[in-house]
């Protein structure tokens, strides 16, 4: 008996330290400020990793007279549990509402932990169709990646669904103004405007310091859309989905100007009957090979573009 007590109490302790040691490998989330009562989380601007634990996006979170709201509930119940922390050591105000900025799974894949803490989940009425279809195939890449990490998650989807090209919300006081183009790096992808600050969270509509991703999903033709109704706001300050914070002449340049390029460039090609390889290749992106992942994003982008514009 005391020989099985001691295999018992050998195998807790295993355990124990297991879970010890998955909960202090979560990435570090801290906001910064960005405006007054409104802060963002700078992530990695390279792929998914063990180390960012699939956090490779921006975050924003905004405090109202009625409570916190997040923008974007991170890749895991892991990484959502180190961004309630991040929360706490910024506001001891309850997260009253979440935000999902698309369908990409470091935007939503924390919702159920933000969930079962009583949070509220919006989102456009077209992210939800694409969590759908997408979300179990995200959820697996990730457990492969992260392993026990990943342990924890479920597909939680949001319920307060807006819908149209514009909406408006008041939430806690605080008035939140969003814009939906069709799509862009996901269907759902959906900016949130905050006119007291002039700060925009443009979700993956900008991306800066790396190179965007076209992915099977996006519509090039809704993003370019999307980026221009961003530019009608003027914000003093622009909270990317990846990269710096920044502002309207970068995101132009970095994310509106490739698209822009890229788009007339395979119009052309389309026009003029010239074949997918030979459209890629004579495309110019030099202009745009400063921005990391450039070198292996960029083909794919571009041959995504010319069959996207081959459909119109």
């Amino acid at each position: 008996m005391f020989m099985m007590s001691r295999r018992v109490l050998t195998r807790l302790l295993v355990s124990f330290f297991a879970v010890q040691t998955m909960w202090a490998s979560a990435v570090e989330v801290r906001f910064e400020p960005v405006a007054d009562g409104v802060y963002a989380y700078v992530g990695d601007i390279g792929g998914r990793t063990v180390a960012n634990q699939g956090l490779n996006a921006n975050l924003g979170l905004v405090l109202t007279s009625g409570g916190a709201v997040l923008i974007d509930s991170g890749s895991t119940f892991q990484t959502a549990r180190a961004i309630h922390e991040a929360v706490r050591r910024v506001t001891q105000q309850p997260v009253r509402w979440v935000i999902n900025t698309g369908g990409q799974d470091h935007r939503w894949l924390g919702n159920g932990y933000f969930k079962a803490q009583g949070a509220e989940l919006i989102a456009h009425a077209a992210a939800v169709p694409d969590m759908r279809s997408r979300g179990g195939d995200q959820f697996a890449a990730l457990r492969t990646l992260l392993g026990p990490a990943a342990d924890g998650t479920e597909l939680s989807f949001p319920s307060r669904l807006l819908q149209g090209p514009e909406a408006r919300l008041e939430l806690g006081g605080t008035v939140f103004e969003f814009r939906h183009r069709g799509g862009g790096h996901t269907p759902g992808d959906l900016m949130v405007w905050l006119p007291h600050v002039q700060v925009a969270f443009s979700g993956d509509i900008v991306y800066v310091d790396r190179l965007l991703s076209v992915l099977p999903v996006s519509s090039t033709r809704a993003w370019v859309e999307a980026l221009n109704a961003l530019a009608q706001w003027n914000p003093k300050r622009i909270v990317p989905g990846h990269g710096r914070i920044t502002d309207s002449k970068t995101a132009k340049a970095q994310s509106h100007d490739y698209l822009q390029a890229m788009r007339s460039h395979m119009q052309r090609a389309v026009e003029q009957g010239v074949d997918i390889s030979e459209a890629v290749k004579s495309f110019n992106v030099k202009h745009f090979m400063n921005l990391a992942n450039a070198a292996e994003l960029h083909p794919g982008n571009a041959s995504r573009t010319y069959l996207e514009v081959e459909r119109e």
